[in-house]
């Protein structure tokens, strides 16, 4: 399990539009990766999910550099399914 407390973000032009397509700013990803769950979903990129502003739940995948930053390769807000998993894995 890797820290991403620690960790600083790397912002391109590339993931910031990826990123914020569906809504989700650039502070609510950050946050989410560095207090939300998250696991290893393959190919070294890891799906994080938490609540963002307002409380919404979010998901955020993100991949880390050579140089160990973060890279936030996509985000949106969860399904209701999802969101369902999520507030069961709370308890």
């Amino acid at each position: 399990m890797i820290d991403c407390m620690e960790y600083t973000f790397r912002w391109v032009q590339w993931n910031r539009e990826h990123a914020t397509q569906h809504g989700v700013s650039m502070e609510e990803c950050e946050r989410i990766v560095r207090r939300g769950r998250y696991r290893e979903t393959g190919d070294g990129k890891y799906r994080a999910a938490g609540r963002g502003d307002g409380g919404r739940w979010l998901q955020v995948v993100f991949s880390l550099t050579e140089e160990d930053e973060v890279f936030v390769i996509h985000a949106r807000p969860l399904t209701e399914a999802e969101k369902h998993r999520e507030r069961r894995s709370e308890r």
